[in-house]
């Protein structure tokens, strides 16, 4: 007799399975009887309040003289503070700005410069894996999904600390800041395990460096020469900064809120925002769009003919290109509408990265695809609002000319957003709220049971 794999679908599953499909869906006309917000969100696509917050704030729409709300360009405040004047005042100043917003996501307020050095500090100390923790962990079943890996090594970490189960504010901190710390170690090493013992690879190691930033010490760490220019670790760090928050509403921190609700520990809180994160509706997004431009360009004769990248666009939202869903990826957001300000500050540093690179061309045929996309999907479809790319839409580019292998992507999503969740996580217990339990109406008709031998 063959050894079960656990992979195995026998056809016994196969059977239950359909079992599975016929009993299990709800018939779509009761969420509309019963006025139920799927997803929590509205016919209109707005989230159901469910939560205050003031760690950041998502502007989308604004008022008129008639009191209507309209679309309006996008804005992103953390803090109360605007992203775009928090990009441009650590360029001006020449310091790493993700660093910056740790700082202010987690204590509500901008640190001066003796402020920001002591919390580099404190992250450059708690830059330490525990003994044998890569090799015992992180090596031994190396995951082809990196975000699987770092769940792991995350709920492992609770094994390590006295003080797991201890949810006190200056506890909770001292563990989000050691996560934040770690998370470039954890997401890295855990694709050169995969790299190495999946594909073959030289298995390179680095120790992170006191002296470096988050975005310096992940390209340091990952490349095996450890080197980088000034501008790769430029927009890096603004990549960090821009992926690091995104209001109480997102899924992976929504999670948070749900999760910590619990009065569970911090390890278990955080896998669970990773569990969310790692879906390709949520963290995945950006990979979906750089394997789209590489289907495109297989696809596509002449990419500078711009009649025939419509038209590959238009095959894409009629279903026969790409993957059959009828999307064109990094086109729309849930909340923006107009534009995505952390999609339109990636794109200024992309174009001078575009010519570091020598990839002016692949910088234009995004810029095209933006473009025509917009108008062909408000042809073909009912938009209530308008549609830009967002922000997934020019990460994977960016990841794509630092030679960030494509199984990093979510991952560095990862170690920006623990920041959020960290700080979504402090506010949560801070205001010690009730547990979180929506409410689920049964509507299937009550039955009598009826013996095994009657059934």
């Amino acid at each position: 007799m063959s050894e079960a794999r656990y992979s195995d679908i026998t056809p016994e599953i196969m059977n239950l399975a359909e079992i599975c499909i016929k009993n299990g869906p709800v018939d779509p006309e009761l969420y509309v009887k019963y006025d139920v917000k799927r997803g929590l969100r509205d016919l209109n696509g707005q989230g159901v309040l469910t939560g205050l917050t003031e760690i950041s704030e998502i502007v989308s729409s604004k008022l008129n003289e008639k009191g209507e709300s309209v679309p309006c360009q996008g804005k992103l405040y953390y803090r109360g503070y605007d992203i775009e004047r928090i990009v441009d005042g650590s360029i001006q100043k020449g310091y790493s700005c993700y660093e910056e917003v740790v700082y202010l996501l987690l204590f509500g307020q901008l640190p001066d410069e003796k402020q920001l050095k002591s919390l580099k500090d404190m992250l450059a100390h708690y830059r330490t894996l525990p003994t044998n923790f890569v090799r015992d962990i992180i090596m031994k079943a190396p995951s082809r999904d990196m975000m699987n890996t770092l769940a792991r090594s995350v709920l492992t970490l609770y094994s390590y600390d006295d003080m797991g189960d201890d949810i006190s504010i200056p506890n909770v901190l001292r563990q989000s800041l050691q996560l934040i710390a770690l998370f470039p170690m954890l997401s890295v090493y855990a694709y050169q395990a995969f790299s190495h013992y999946h594909d073959g690879k030289s298995l390179v190691i680095h120790t992170p460096r006191a002296d470096l930033s988050t975005a310096e010490n992940i390209l340091h760490l990952l490349r095996a020469d450890s080197k980088y220019t000034e501008l790769e670790a430029r927009i890096l760090d603004v990549a960090l900064l821009l992926h690091a928050e995104h209001g109480g509403g997102n899924n992976s921190t929504f999670t948070t809120h749900v999760v910590t609700s619990s009065a569970t520990d911090t390890y278990s809180s955080t896998a669970a925002s990773l569990a969310s994160l790692k879906g390709p509706r949520h963290g995945g997004a950006n990979i979906k769009v750089v394997q789209m431009f590489e289907d495109m360009k297989k696809n596509v004769a002449d990419l500078s003919n711009e009649n025939q990248v419509a038209d590959y666009l238009n095959a894409i939202l009629d279903k026969q290109a790409f993957d059959g869903s009828g999307l064109i990826y990094g086109m729309g957001h849930a909340v923006y509408s107009l534009s995505d300000p952390r999609a339109d500050i990636l794109k200024v540093f992309l174009e001078d990265l575009s010519e570091e690179k020598g990839l002016t061309d692949e910088f234009k045929l995004y810029n095209t695809v933006e473009r025509l996309a917009a108008e062909l999907i408000g042809k073909k479809r009912r938009i209530y609002k308008g549609v830009s790319a967002n922000i997934d839409f020019y990460s994977g580019l960016v990841y794509s000319m630092l030679n960030l292998p494509l199984e990093l992507y979510t991952p560095i999503f990862a170690i920006s957003r623990i920041s959020g969740w960290s700080a979504h996580r402090l506010e949560e217990l801070l205001n010690n709220g009730k547990i979180i339990r929506p409410a689920y109406k049964s509507v299937l008709p009550r039955r009598d049971y009826t013996s095994i031998g009657e059934r």
